[in-house]
């Protein structure tokens, strides 16, 4: 018995489309992952840091190479615009004062340049230099002995806003204003505040171990191991095989 087989077609035009399918197939698959990595990133950053991390989940970023064209060997980047906050908190590493200083100097919530509440604005409303120029600056020590809580004096300012609804106004050290609240009871907590005569600046630590909060390596092996079924479901549909 005698089997025989024909080729039905023209051999190097099947082989190059197959090629251009194959192209294809990886380029999305490698354009597929990479974004997938980065929102899983992202995702990381602000459940371990809620709202207040947007920016740094939004510095998360990805590239696809080549830029044009299709490619059988595509790559993929994820990176961020802040690397060195990233290690930090995937490390958990331990921060200490330079240049021979014994503290950090970590601004309050009290020292923030919108306020106590205030979000969006970036920056203090008072720096260490400031601090020690104002000639009013004081310490509090902790109760467990490891740092303290650098204050300005505080007093009341004039009443600012329209007539009704004025709201007191708290000057710390003769520096800047502080203290922002929520509306409602913002008079109560403005005056408690007050009442104590100091607003809390920032806290003076000789060394802070930051908690592991990210998993950047686990982001990247996890997308590494979905890559060749991706590949090869995209390839068969790009080649119009059933999967």
């Amino acid at each position: 018995m005698r089997f025989g087989a024909q080729l039905v077609g023209d051999l190097r035009k099947m082989l190059a489309e197959e090629v251009r399918a194959g192209e294809r197939a990886a380029m999305a698959a490698i354009r597929t992952e990479t974004v997938e990595v980065k929102a899983e990133l992202r995702q990381q950053v602000t459940t371990a840091f809620a709202g207040n991390a947007r920016g740094i989940a939004n510095a998360w970023r990805s590239m696809v190479f080549p830029r044009t064209g299709q490619s059988l060997r595509p790559a993929g980047l994820v990176f961020t615009k802040v690397p060195k906050v990233i290690d930090a908190f995937e490390r958990g590493a331990l921060i200490r004062a330079k240049g021979g200083r014994k503290f950090l100097a970590i601004p309050t919530g009290f020292n923030a340049a919108r306020g106590r509440r205030g979000r969006g604005e970036k920056g203090m409303r008072v720096t260490p230099a400031q601090m020690v120029a104002s000639g009013q600056a004081f310490l509090r020590p902790f109760k467990s002995g490891r740092g303290f809580v650098w204050c300005l004096p505080l007093r009341a300012g004039e009443q600012a806003g329209r007539r009704r609804r004025q709201r007191l106004r708290l000057i710390a050290g003769g520096v800047t204003e502080v203290g922002t609240a929520h509306r409602r009871g913002r008079e109560a907590w403005a005056r408690g505040l007050l009442a104590r005569g100091m607003v809390p600046m920032f806290l003076l630590l000789p060394q802070v171990k930051l908690t592991k909060r990210l998993d950047v390596k686990g982001a990247a092996e996890r997308g590494l191991r979905r890559l060749p079924g991706r590949f090869v479901a995209a390839w068969a549909a790009e080649a119009g095989r059933p999967r």
